[in-house]
């Protein structure tokens, strides 16, 4: 059977409110303990984020769902075409920060998107690599021919799960036993690092006839969780051999007291492993597809700090592929870590730019500190 080019002919980005400053953080996200935050600075000097996102009006107050943030980016894909999207054949859904547990993101996005008509819907789960996940099988979809066009989404609300009443029960337990009254570091870490937006890009088996196109050449990923422990958890304790317990063992004290349904990241664990693992299967793409450096045009990695770029490229130096810093394009400091969404959005703003040529490929990497899996693209202007 023979197997179609499937093209990105449309991005789109969409952010809640306006951006928030650093200095703003707190007035949106609560004081723990009424206090301002100990590590906050710590973390945003080393993460370099200066803004970011949040479905939040100051206080705390929600103003959209996950689902309604994918929803809009959804309908900018379609802004100049309003007929466009009855014509979509699969909503692709990724995300680390659902709504609820039940029903799937992907259908409650389309519950936003009544316009859409009945049509499949699919929610990968996971954490930053869901949104790769949730372009993969849109590509899979189009390249079978299963489906002429398709839409492929990234989104993040973590701002509900930060906000300063998610934490309340652990401290006042801290306090009692006389302990640091902060919650510790590896809780608040993520505090300072997260944000909240969508993304979205229209998949089809024809390029644009006007204008660019990205045509999807490869999209490739790799686990290592069946040696490597869990990073980063939600819904769940560490416990002290590795192994998780789920929120579901716990009762309705304990999952407040232990702040169970906050994210949480093994932070020794992180900066130990995520930069070597990434660096072992681009390795192994370069050799098997066939690519050098030099064939790079753009390179854009998710990263969750800045801590890590000088990491990244120091692990590329040792292993050969070495992609000057003037290649990169990145987005962190101005958008925030958004998870699932963030590879998206460097996307939907290297597209629009007016810099790119025939020709150009850009080099996605996405890894997830979860339990270490990683997703890689492979993207040529044309």
């Amino acid at each position: 059977m023979a197997l179609n080019e499937v093209y990105i002919t449309r991005t789109a980005s969409f952010f809640p409110n306006n951006p928030v400053s650093n200095d703003e953080m707190e007035d949106y996200l609560g004081y723990i303990n009424g206090k301002p935050s100990k590590s906050r600075r710590i973390v945003l000097r080393n993460n370099a984020i200066t803004n970011r996102y949040y479905a939040l009006e100051k206080g705390g107050k929600p103003t959209h769902t996950n689902a309604q943030l994918t929803a809009l980016a959804v309908k900018e894909l379609f802004k100049n075409d309003p007929q466009g999207i009855k014509k979509v054949d699969v909503l692709s859904c990724g995300t680390s920060s659902p709504d609820q547990m039940m029903p799937s993101h992907g259908c409650m996005v389309h519950g936003w998107l009544p316009e859409m008509g009945s049509l499949e819907v699919v929610s990968p789960s996971g954490v930053c690599c869901a949104g790769m996940h949730a372009l993969k099988y849109a590509y899979m979809a189009v390249k079978t021919g299963d489906a002429q066009t398709a839409v492929a989404t990234g989104s993040e609300r973590f701002s509900a799960s930060l906000v300063a009443h998610q934490f309340e029960d652990e401290i006042h337990k801290l306090e009692e036993l006389e302990e640091n009254p902060y919650i510790s570091f590896d809780k608040e870490f993520l505090r300072w690092m997260l944000s909240d937006g969508a993304a979205a890009f229209l998949l089809s088996g024809k390029k644009n006839e006007e204008g660019l196109s990205l045509k999807v050449e490869w999209l490739e990923g790799i686990s290592y969780a069946d040696h490597m422990e869990t990073c980063m958890y939600m819904g769940a304790e560490k416990q002290a051999d590795g192994t998780l317990k789920s929120y579901l063992e716990f009762d309705h004290h304990d999952m407040n007291e232990k702040s169970v349904l906050s994210i949480k990241q093994d932070v020794k664990l992180l900066s130990e492993n995520i930069v070597p693992y990434g660096g072992k299967m681009l390795k192994r793409l370069f050799e098997t597809k066939g690519i050098t450096p030099d064939d790079i045009a753009y390179f854009l990695p998710h990263m969750s700090s800045s801590f890590f770029k000088d990491k990244i490229y120091q692990e590329q130096v040792k292993n050969g592929l070495e992609i000057p810093y003037e290649k990169w394009f990145v987005n962190l400091s101005t958008v925030g870590n958004v998870g699932a969404a963030s590879v998206y959005f460097m996307v939907d703003e290297l597209f629009k730019s007016g810099k790119l040529k025939k020709g150009d490929k850009l080099l996605l990497v996405v890894p997830e500190s979860s339990r270490f899996s990683y997703m890689y693209g492979l993207l040529t202007v044309c």
